[in-house]
C-alpha cells in the first residue's frame, strides 16, 4: 500500500506502472467493513485500486456536522494495509482538492433528483458530492468507481453526473452491508452512545415491517404506521419516510406493475442523523 497526499504524485506513480484497469473507491474515511467490501470488489475487478480518504467540506451545509464527522486516518490506513501493493491511497488536504482560495461546489443540473429527501433537507449537499466525485473521476480516470447503496440518492445523482458529463467510467453499485442486528453500517454509527446503539436497529426493523405491510395496507397507511412508530419512541426524531420510484426518486402513492420502488428513511437519534433504504 502506498499513500499519496497529492493527486499529481499519484498520477506520476501510475505512469511508471502497467495498469490495465483502475478501480476507484471514494470514501470520507472512518472506514468500516462496508467500505472494505467495496475495496475487495474493486480488487477483484481491477489490477489497481485507488481508495480516496477525504472529508469533503462542500457537501456539508452544517459546519458543526463537518466538525463532528469522525477523522481516523491512521486507523483507516491500518485497515487497508493488509490489501498490499494493489491499493493506492489518496489522502489529500483541502488545498490539493480545492487549490482555489476557498472550497466551493461546481453547479450541476440534477432536476428533481436533488430536490427530494436528502436534497430537500440538506440544500446544496448533492452539488458538493457531485463536485468531489467529478474531481476524482476526472483526476484519476478510473475504469470503474464503487459506491454503496446505503446512500442510494447519492448513487442516482452520480449516475446522472456521469451521463451528463459524458465521463468514461462504469459506476458499480454495491449492496448495503448491515450489522448483525440489521443496522446499516455507517461511519456515523461510531458517534452513537451505548444506549443509542441499542435503539438504532428500530430503523431497519421498521423498514422491514413496511415491506410486510404491502399486501394489507395502502402506501398512505404504511406512511402513517411508520410515522406513529417513531412518534412512540421519543429517542428518535423522524426526518422523513418516503416510498419512491427507484429511478426518479419521486414519492409515489401506488406502485404500478412495471415499477420498481424503494423505501427511504432518515432519523435523528441523539445528535446523530442516520439514513437507510430498502427495495420495496
Amino acid at each position: 500500500m502506498k499513500v499519496f497526499k497529492e493527486q499529481f504524485a499519484l498520477n506520476n506513480y501510475l505512469k511508471t506502472k502497467t495498469v490495465d484497469s483502475i478501480g476507484l473507491v471514494p470514501t470520507m474515511g472512518a472506514l468500516h467493513y462496508g467500505h472494505l467490501t467495496l475495496v475487495e470488489k474493486a480488487m477483484n475487478e481491477n489490477n489497481c485500486v485507488i481508495v480516496s480518504i477525504f472529508v469533503n467540506p462542500t457537501q456539508f451545509e452544517d459546519i458543526s456536522d463537518l466538525n463532528a464527522y469522525p477523522k481516523t486516518l491512521e486507523e483507516d490506513l491500518h485497515k487497508l494495509a493488509p490489501y498490499g501493493d494493489k491499493i493506492l491511497v489518496y489522502a489529500p488536504d483541502v488545498r490539493d482538492v480545492y487549490p482555489e482560495s476557498a472550497a466551493s461546489s461546481n453547479r450541476y443540473t440534477f432536476g428533481l433528483l436533488e430536490t427530494t429527501m436528502e436534497g430537500k433537507k440538506r440544500v446544496g449537499h448533492f452539488q458538493g458530492v457531485a463536485t468531489i466525485v467529478h474531481k476524482l473521476l476526472a483526476g484519476f480516470n478510473p475504469t470503474r468507481a464503487y459506491f454503496g447503496e446505503k446512500d442510494y440518492q447519492q448513487l442516482r445523482i452520480i449516475h446522472h453526473l456521469v451521463a451528463q458529463e459524458q465521463l468514461p467510467v462504469t459506476i458499480v453499485s454495491c449492496p448495503i452491508i448491515r450489522e448483525k442486528d440489521g443496522l446499516a453500517m455507517s461511519s456515523r454509527n461510531r458517534r452513537l452512545n451505548q444506549k443509542e446503539r441499542s435503539q438504532a436497529p428500530l430503523i431497519y426493523a421498521t423498514l422491514k415491517r413496511s415491506i410486510a405491510l404491502k399486501t394489507s395496507s395502502s402506501l398512505e397507511e404504511i406512511n402513517h404506521i411508520v410515522t406513529s412508530t417513531f412518534d412512540q419512541n421519543p429517542a428518535f426524531k423522524l426526518d422523513y419516510f418516503c416510498i419512491a420510484d427507484a429511478r426518479s426518486l419521486q414519492p409515489i402513492t401506488t406502485i404500478k406493475p412495471d415499477q420498481t420502488a424503494r423505501a427511504f428513511i432518515a432519523v435523528k437519534l441523539g445528535d446523530v442523523r442516520l439514513i437507510d433504504n430498502v427495495n420495496f
